[in-house]
């Protein structure tokens, strides 16, 4: 695995894993790279500083204990780097904390609400296209989410 810094043609800068250097130059030519910020698709590999070890690392750290340190690390890809990822992840969190999550009954329990068959509360859940069409032409409120459900994975 290797660390990008990428940047795409709006000038948002973030970091990226991938499998190989190869990897990357396959996954950008069939499109399937885009910015992390804005979604543009246009992402290049931002100027980075490499990051080497050699076979002895006592002595390179002999060597080098007069140079000024380094940065720290780029904090996990998993938390929340620009404002607008901190924002959705503060949303998310609102939005689990204060609504029932049904799922993939949320079609269903929408319009149960709307039509008074079921108490109104806030929900969220997933619903396929065609069914969120469907709510939005009834006059249901219905508004797509920036993020999916948490899955527990054991």
């Amino acid at each position: 695995m290797i660390q990008f810094s990428l940047i795409c043609e709006h000038g948002h800068r973030f970091d990226s894993w991938f499998q190989s250097g190869a990897a990357f130059e396959k996954l950008q030519a069939a499109g399937h790279v885009a910015c992390a910020i804005c979604g543009a698709p246009k992402v290049e590999k931002a100027l980075m500083a490499p990051r080497l070890s050699t076979q002895d690392s006592s002595q390179d750290s002999a060597q080098n204990a007069d140079a000024p340190q380094q940065d720290a690390p780029p904090a996990p890809l998993s938390a929340p780097q620009s404002p607008a990822e901190q924002a959705i992840a503060a949303m998310k969190a609102h939005v689990e904390a204060n609504s029932d999550y049904v799922g993939s009954d949320f079609a269903r329990e929408a319009r149960a609400m709307h039509l008074g068959d079921s108490p109104e509360r806030a929900i969220w859940g997933e619903a396929r296209t065609e069914e969120a069409k469907a709510l939005i032409e009834d006059g249901i409120p219905v508004a797509p989410l920036p993020f999916t459900p948490t899955r527990k994975s054991n």
